[in-house]
Formats: structure tokens, sequence, C-alpha cells
């Protein structure tokens, strides 16, 4: 789930966009990506949206005559600007067009509320659901008020990013891209390993045991397209940061691929994701989203978490392009529960392998 927490800057406007979570751009032209909108009795807003839109959210303490006030903007712009009125603690909610190309959505409250935006939460609980808990909301008596259908159920489109019909039947090893034979040598590094289970998540599920087991399939894949591949291990033992670089710039690699699952601190059960990192350079960036868009796209309703830059020790001192995916958080409610499958981890590997090919046919 995306997740977006607000922080208050004095009378200052405090703006933070979800860079981590379901994103895509929109036309200046198009309609707004939000469909619909309610503040539920206790204090809970909820939004609908185009499936994947990038919000932006904002908090202002009260001043000028007006409330402690939040709004978000959405892409598209708004056919009909318009103001509703609120009851109890909610002033009014109005909807504007802040300028081309965008709506806003604008929540403001009763001079005598005081909100604190760093306990405010934004989260995205589906590619077009998103909440935020007002958290310190009132008890007293509040009628909901809203427009649209927050609650339409979202359908999973006929074709999954191009992959027509029932995604296991697409996941084959004919449907991978082809390279030249035995010319590409790239290494699959399954994280952690033998005493270090990394991170240990819902019902006791293990990042070591999944991420072997999607690197084997990784490798497996690759071999079957006549790319010769290096495991860093290939069970459980224990294996160092050092090491895992030295084998991959001892095997003078094409490119490196480290394969891990996430966690959160606390084991927050509502975050979930796919992240890809890279260090450095034109061809690690390529190499990262590369992987990064296949594997989105055979985890449909797994929020994109996006492609980052980072320092992680394997990928900064390898000699070779080289990116780290993480395939899910263990300590998420939707993620653990996917991981699980040996269906989706056949998925993810075969993301993770296409992702990889089609890297190779660029930079060959």
């Amino acid at each position: 789930m995306a997740l977006l927490k607000f922080s208050r800057v004095g009378l200052a406007l405090a703006g933070l966009v979800i860079g981590s979570g379901f994103c895509f751009s929109l036309p200046s032209f198009a309609a707004s990506a939000l469909a619909a909108w309610a503040i539920r009795s206790d204090g809970v807003l909820e939004l609908r949206t185009t499936a994947g839109a990038r919000l932006n959210a904002f908090f202002q303490v009260a001043g000028g005559g007006k409330g402690d006030r939040i709004w978000i903007d959405f892409p598209g712009e708004l056919s009909r600007p318009r103001v509703i009125s609120g009851n109890g603690p909610v002033k009014e909610v109005r909807l504007g067009k802040p300028f081309n190309g965008f709506t806003r959505l604008v929540v403001e409250f009763q001079p005598y509320i005081s909100l604190d935006p760093g306990k405010m939460e934004l989260i995205g609980k589906s590619p077009n659901r998103w909440e935020l808990d007002f958290i310190d909301f009132p008890s007293q008596k509040f009628l909901k008020i809203g427009e649209g259908e927050v609650k339409k159920k979202y359908r999973k489109p006929s074709s999954l990013f191009g992959y027509r019909g029932k995604t296991s039947s697409y996941i084959k090893l004919s449907n991978l891209p082809s390279v030249p034979r035995g010319i590409y040598r790239i290494v699959i590094d399954p994280g952690h390993g033998g005493p270090d289970p990394g991170a240990v998540g819902i019902g006791g599920l293990r990042e070591t045991d999944v991420v072997l087991d999607v690197s084997l399939q990784v490798a497996e894949f690759l071999k079957g397209k006549g790319v010769n591949v290096l495991l860093t291990r290939k069970n459980e033992i224990d294996l160092d940061l050092p090491p895992r670089v030295a084998k991959a710039n001892n095997y003078r690699a094409h490119a490196f691929i480290s394969i891990h699952a996430n966690a959160t601190q606390g084991k927050r059960r509502d975050i979930n994701g796919l992240e890809t990192y890279y260090y450095s350079g034109f061809r690690g960036l390529d190499l990262a989203k590369n992987i990064h868009k296949e594997i989105i796209k055979v985890s449909f309703g797994t929020p994109d978490r996006g492609v980052r830059r980072s320092r992680f020790f394997v990928i900064r001192r390898t000699d070779m392009p080289a990116a780290l995916v993480e395939i899910g958080f263990v300590t998420g409610r939707i993620d653990s529960r996917k991981l699980r499958q040996q269906s989706h981890r056949k998925k993810l590997a075969f993301g993770i392998a296409k992702g990889i090919l089609n890297y190779l046919k660029g930079a060959g």
C-alpha cells in the first residue's frame, strides 16, 4: 500500500508527493483522476481514483480567518468547481482546478479543530482506493458527506498490461525475449541465507526462503534462453556481502541482480509494494527500470513503490551494472499472502528474468 505522512511546518504549506505509490501521468486535458470521495462519520476520508493515479497531499494550519485544512491534488482537470457545506467539525469541502491539468480537493475544518499532521496518513488500499484517517476527529455527531460511489469494485482489466488471457499460461520460457546464446554472464544474488534469515514476517514467513526460491527460478529462466548464470548461493549457507561482490567481479558479469524481500519496523501490515534499487550510472538505472517494469506487470494489484537510488553494498561495490529488487513485504498483509504462493513466486521470477533479458537486448 502506498503511504504518506503529513508534517507540520508552522503556518507554511507542507507538501509531500507520493513517489512510492501507484503512479502514472495523465495528459493535462484528461478528465480528473478523482472519481468519488466521502468523509465518513468516524473521520476517515475515502477516495476512489483512476487506477494508478499519483496524488500530492498538503496540510496548512489555521490562519487568515480559515481553519486547519488539508488538500489533495489529482492529475486531470475537474469539469465543475464546487463547494460542499460540511457539518460538525468540517466547515466545508471545496473542489476546484488549482492550475491546468489538475484537480484539488480541499477539506477545511472549523476554527476550534486542531489536527496533528504528524499523525495523519494517506494510505493506498488498492490501485484505485485511498484512505486518510484524521486520527483526532471529534467524537461528536457528524453526518457523512461525499460524492459518487467510493467503494465501487475495482475490475481487473481483460489484459494484464499486455499479457492476454490467464497470466499463468503466459509465464513460460517461450514468452521470454531471446538474446544471443552463450554470450552474456549474469550473477543472481539471493539475499541473506543460513543463520541470517533476513526479514521474518507474518506467520513466520522468512525472506531467505522466498528469495532463494525466486532466484533459483530466475536462473532457470535465463539459462533456458542461453544466458550464463552464476548464483552467489544455491542453498541456505552463511554468505557475507564482500564475497558476493567478489564472485560477481571475478565472474566479469554483464549484470548483477540481488533479490530481497522487504519489511517494516513495527511490522506494519498495511504497507506493501515492489521497489527496485540501483546505485549509479545509466546502465544501472536502465537495468533497474527494465526489471521493475516487468515485476509490476506480473504482480497485478501490488503497489508500485518505484525505482530508487541507494548505496546498498552489493550494488555499490560491483564493477558491472547492478540492481537490488525488493519483491514485496513479508510483513505486509497483501504481499505476505502472495509471497507464500508458488505461482506468484514463479511470476516474479519470470518478470525479473524478462527485465534482465530486455536490458541485455538494449545493452547489446
